[in-house]
């Protein structure tokens, strides 16, 4: 994200002079251009211009000569007899162990707080046997040089000019805080600081002058331009990979002229090391048009002229940054020698053989115009994220290629003595975006802002539209830096975004009487507010996995699970896979929170899964007319089955360790009755032994509505904890809420409250011992009847007395009703139970 420099900003519009980095994102913000941070600046704290008073000199055991000083810093000195090593005059004491100053230079001082630029703090403290209350520093110190010849001393001339105590940055060019702002992929042109100039402009009115526009005439192209070839026999998309390419000449330039103060302050404001003045001065039109540009040794290029053509299968290139590339055939070059030498990737990065060194004097000027998905894809596919490929792919505007081309010509010439030559080439040329058709009546229909015709005529101009007016429809052609601009409704967006959307009225509308929530979204916020109160966690996960997923979850081959749909664009490549399961996203979240130090987790999730199975693809119909009868149905038919779920992971304790508390942790049983629980807040059901991954075989249970499977639940498999990093005895559910809803939803019937005395019964079978408890219970329930107020299964016993083979399953079960029941009433159903255990399992009431 490009960063702001406020100084550079205000060269191309006018800026308040207390203007702050958060006022200016305020005012960017209005128009759409996002605060990302605002930046520290190099050096914070105070910093301060001081006058030495007086210099002792002390030779030292090492023999290093130490100055001890007392420095007059205005504002900050120490009273007289104050401080921490006390003086007769109004100063601070600091140790110096440079000696390229006298008594009575002014001095830049860093005091006691200030940090300078690698987080070197100052601070007070006790050295060579004084002690030192700040630093005279040095340019390497403040991060304005990479090499120092002692502390800065400021000339008669510049000290008289400031005052003692006074801020140094400012004079030293050193950066203050600085903006950092989000350019939305449609809003290109503002990775310069023309365009954030121009949105400031719209933001507040404030003057803008153009720094695109030329200030002079543009030399025209002549004969003796170094030429430029295109050879794009492979354009993507059906688009050339280049329609503008511009080149300039200069001569005799200093290889060893400096890049000029001011432009490598604002470099370095804008996150740009200063490397050479021919480097700089593209990178800084660069930053300042939008329009990058490279610069070649002139003296190193082959054959008299460029190629740009597409790269084959297997070519090398090294770049810039000293990394050999395999090249892609949708690679776009840059070439010389008639085409045979890569020099770069277009619109990416150039390449070693031709670059900037320290001995090179002539310079050749490239100002190009690249296709955006071309370069785009270019520096994905290299993983370049250059600076020029960030603006290529957001596209450029191609009218600034010369001007930008110009302007870079102008700095070689001014600062490096270089000679313009008549070697001027343009292939190409700069092609205007097509107007569009405006309905005028368009902005109140999409925004219902009621504006003037002329307030919006000046809104369109004011962003570089040409107005044609007329009747009800105008003509609006965009400007060459706005190709986003594409149809009346971009058109309508750009009005309302530079009218202020907080003019645009609010409506709210009116709510229909005798609707709200539909029955199957009522059930389902009390699945979640019954799991939610039991002690499970929703959480929200993407919906995406790899193929892999199916092997760590153990799914048969034939399982309909993998059946999973395929991703044309997915967000990463190795997940490019919808889930057909809640539990495929749900099992690594438990995890991920494990492995964060999570010491009890239990988290559910509701959400649709995909089942594509049995569906094909159909044929996307074509626009500008109403798709057939035939063509809807194939579009109906290819959309996958997509079921609503609920699903759980549990692992860990369920209750923290406390004093005389033992500590639970979750078991197959929690997560069968968290199943049940959310598939009987839908309908009636019950549970059986099941065998189903990714649970383990013997501590699975599936939930039925009637006989249909709506869900499973119990502890995951030991292979399946391994394979996913999650701890063994893991628990898990899940449940098709879709398959679980009732039929017809049925007014809710309240039971009655009966008063009576409550009668109790334990019954004790003995059962072979593959009976399942859960059938057994149901068998009591069907036998007991209406009376039967509860039964649960509080004990299972084998052994001694109970004969080899066999089981005992003890049950309590509560009687209640209108009235007191009697003991013959309670006797017959205990004989009806019985009856009915003999009857389903051959069971005998144990005694």
């Amino acid at each position: 994200m490009p960063l702001i420099p406020q100084e550079w900003l205000g060269s191309h519009v006018e800026l308040p002079e207390d203007l702050s980095p958060a006022q200016l994102a305020a005012a960017l913000v209005k128009v759409g251009l996002e605060e990302e941070t605002i930046h520290p600046g190099a050096v914070t704290g105070p910093l301060v211009f001081g006058r030495v008073l007086s210099r002792e000199p002390k030779k030292q055991s090492n023999g290093k000569i130490i100055n001890y000083c007392r420095v007059d810093v205005g504002q900050y000195n120490d009273e007289p007899g104050t401080g921490r090593e006390p003086s007769e005059l109004p100063s601070r004491g600091i140790i110096c162990g440079a000696h390229n100053f006298e008594v009575g230079d002014t001095v830049v001082v860093s005091l006691p707080g200030a940090v300078l630029p690698g987080g070197f703090e100052i601070a007070a403290r006790k050295t060579y046997g004084h002690i030192s209350d700040g630093m005279m520093c040095s340019e390497r110190e403040l991060g304005l040089s990479d090499e120092s010849a002692g502390i800065i001393v400021l000339d008669d001339t510049a000290a008289a000019s400031v005052e003692l105590g006074s801020d140094a940055r400012q004079f030293l060019g050193l950066p203050g805080e600085t903006l950092e702002i989000n350019v939305t992929p449609d809003r290109g042109y503002c990775f310069s600081m023309r365009g954030v100039a121009r949105e400031y402009h719209h933001s507040t009115g404030a003057r803008f002058t153009d720094p695109g526009l030329a200030d002079a005439p543009l030399p025209e192209a002549t004969p003796t331009g170094f030429p430029v070839r295109v050879e794009d026999t492979a354009p993507i998309h059906g688009k050339p990979g280049c329609d503008l390419f511009v080149t300039r000449v200069v001569r005799g330039v200093d290889p060893a002229a400096p890049s000029p103060a001011w432009m490598g302050r604002r470099l370095q404001q804008a996150g740009q090391r200063s490397i050479s003045l021919a480097v700089d001065a593209t990178n800084y039109v660069m930053l300042d048009l939008g329009q990058p540009l490279h610069a070649y040794d002139l003296d190193k290029i082959r054959g008299g002229g460029l190629v740009v053509r597409r790269a084959t299968a297997g070519e090398k290139l090294t770049t810039l940054d000293d990394v050999e590339r395999t090249l892609d055939p949708e690679d776009l070059l840059i070439t010389d020698n008639g085409g045979e030498r890569v020099l770069g990737l277009a619109g990416v990065m150039g390449g070693a053989d031709t670059e900037i060194t320290a001995e090179t004097c002539n310079v050749l000027v490239e100002a190009a115009h690249f296709d955006a998905v071309s370069v785009a894809r270019s520096a994905r596919r290299h993983k370049l994220p250059t600076e020029a490929s960030k603006r290529f792919e957001r596209r450029v505007d191609p009218a600034v290629a010369a001007v930008a081309a110009q302007r870079v010509v102008d700095l070689l010439v001014e600062y490096g003595g270089g000679e313009a030559t008549d070697e001027v080439f343009v292939y190409g040329q700069v092609h205007q975006l097509p107007a569009l058709a405006f309905p005028v009546a368009d902005v109140e229909r999409l925004t219902s802002l009621q504006l003037s015709e002329d307030r919006i005529a000046d809104i369109l101009t004011d962003i570089g539209c040409t107005v044609e007016r007329g009747g009800a429809v105008w003509s609006v052609q965009p400007p060459t830096w706005r190709p986003d601009l594409v149809g009346s409704a971009h058109l309508v967006e750009e009005i309302a975004r530079l009218e202020g959307y907080d003019a645009i009225p609010t409506a709210v509308p009116a709510a229909p009487a005798g609707r709200g929530l539909s029955p199957a979204q009522g059930q389902r916020r009390d699945i979640a507010r019954t799991l939610a109160e039991t002690g499970w966690v929703q959480v929200l996960t993407y919906p995406f996995i790899p193929a892999a997923r199916f092997d760590e979850l153990g799914y048969a081959a034939d399982d309909e699970r993998r059946t999973a749909i395929a991703l044309a664009n997915p967000l990463q490549d190795e997940a490019n896979l919808l889930r057909t399961s809640l539990l495929d996203t749900l099992i690594p979240v438990a995890s991920l929170n494990v492995k964060r130090g999570n010491p009890a987790v239990a988290v559910f999730e509701m959400g649709t899964v995909s089942r594509p199975a049995g569906i094909s693809p159909a044929p996307i119909p074509a626009a500008g007319q109403r798709p057939s009868e035939e063509e809807i149905a194939a579009l109906h038919a290819a959309i996958p089955s997509q079921p609503h779920h609920v699903a759980g992971v549990a692992c860990g304790p369920r209750t923290a360790a406390r004093a005389g508390y033992p500590v639970e942790t979750w078991d197959w049983r929690d997560a069968v009755e968290a199943g049940r629980r959310a598939a009987g807040m839908l309908a009636e059901v019950s549970v059986r032994a099941a065998n189903q991954a990714p649970w383990h075989p013997g501590r699975c249970a599936a939930i039925l509505k009637g006989d249909r499977v709506v869900g499973y639940a119990g502890e995951l498999a030991p292979a399946v904890c391994k394979a996913l990093d999650i701890p063994m005895r893991s628990v898990a559910f899940e449940v098709n809420t879709d398959a679980a809803l009732p039929e017809t939803v049925e007014p809710a019937a309240v039971k009655p409250v009966w008063t009576s005395p409550v009668a109790k019964e334990d019954l004790a079978f003995i059962v072979d011992a593959d009976v399942i408890a859960g059938e057994v219970r149901a068998a009591i329930v069907a036998a007991a009847g209406e009376i039967l107020e509860d039964v649960e299964l509080f004990d299972v016993f084998t052994g001694d007395p109970v004969p080899e083979g066999k089981k005992s399953l003890a049950f309590s079960l509560r009687f209640r009703t209108d009235h007191t029941l009697t003991a013959e009433e309670t006797a017959q159903v205990r004989h009806r139970v019985a009856r009915r255990m003999r009857k389903d399992f051959g069971a005998e009431l144990r005694a």
